[in-house]
């Protein structure tokens, strides 16, 4: 089997070396000294479960370069800011795929998909819910600082997920379980409620999660953002695991806020080191299914904006 990452964080380094354990041949596409890193020192997984070490990666700086008829899966591990770019260089490159190939989505935030099928059929594109906390403490090396729950993959176009058992089974069996699911968006939306309500509002305060919960104010601003998601996951056809923004709520402030109390999220980390966010996949997909449905997500958009306003001075 072979299997191509396209984005050299964290997570595809912990993904690559993941199948990579279990037999698969990985390729890695990377730019620059990312490039030049992983073609220097291979790949490496190291924290929570068991640490693999590779040095025989192949590492793909042109889309050109890679050999045609040759990928059966492509891992997109990228920031969701280069699906548009990722998207049209697949397209552009068709002959690099096998003819049953399959695009699998390892990103944050909702709808990620939609950018792929412009191109690729409905069968050949997925998506995976990732809360595993993958870093890069080096450009070659992926460590597993957090797990809760498995990495989840599925379809958000009602497509069979069981043709990717191969996949979730090598991730498995690589010490991080994985399965496949035929409810992936309802697990989808849970994490959007968590990264939606969190993530933006602590990059713009430079606080971490747990602190958000301890001031009146901000408790008021992630009650909203929480009501407004419900009110639009009920107005769509999507579904997810609570039945009330309250049963959600508890759950939030008394376990998951807890959990991760220290933690600073992803969007806080690309503001300090003034990248462009991931907002558009996650508050700014809730604004755009609002203004689908005719639901005031004036919170949601404010966050939005403020994000947006900082990106501006980069």
């Amino acid at each position: 089997m072979n299997i191509l990452i396209i984005g050299a964080g964290g997570v595809g380094i912990g993904l690559g070396a993941s199948v990579k354990s279990q037999g698969a041949n990985v390729s890695i596409f990377a730019r620059d000294k990312t490039a030049k890193s992983i073609k220097d020192n291979g790949i490496k997984r190291c924290g929570l479960f068991k640490h693999y070490e590779f040095s025989d990666i192949p590492v793909y700086e042109k889309y050109t370069d890679i050999p045609k008829n040759s990928i059966d899966y492509i891992f997109i591990t990228s920031k969701t800011t280069a699906n548009e770019d990722i998207a049209k260089n697949l397209n552009e490159n068709r002959e690099i795929f096998k003819q049953n190939t399959k695009i699998i989505i390892f990103q944050n935030g909702f709808g990620n998909d939609e950018i792929y099928l412009k191109y690729f059929l409905k069968e050949q594109v997925f998506c995976a819910r990732v809360i595993t906390g993958f870093t890069r403490p080096e450009r070659y090396i992926s460590e597993v600082t957090v797990y809760t729950e498995p990495i989840l993959l599925g379809s958000l176009q009602n497509i069979n997920p069981n043709q990717l058992q191969e996949i979730a089974d090598m991730i498995t069996n690589s010490g991080i379980k994985c399965e496949v699911t035929n409810e992936l968006d309802k697990y989808l939306w849970a994490k959007m409620l968590y990264n939606c309500t969190l993530n933006g509002l602590g990059a713009i305060l430079n606080v971490n999660y747990g602190l958000l919960t301890e001031n009146s104010y901000t408790v008021e601003i992630m009650d909203k953002i929480i009501e407004e998601i419900f009110d639009v996951i009920r107005a769509s056809d999507y579904e997810t695991l609570w039945q009330s923004n309250e049963e959600y709520k508890k759950l939030f402030y008394e376990k998951l806020v807890p959990d991760t109390y220290n933690h600073f999220s992803s969007t806080h980390q690309d503001i300090q080191k003034k990248h462009k966010t991931e907002i558009d996949s996650l508050n700014g997909k809730v604004i755009e299914l609002g203004r689908q449905y005719n639901i005031d997500v004036n919170t949601n958009k404010l966050i939005y904006n403020i994000i947006k306003g900082i990106e501006s001075t980069f």
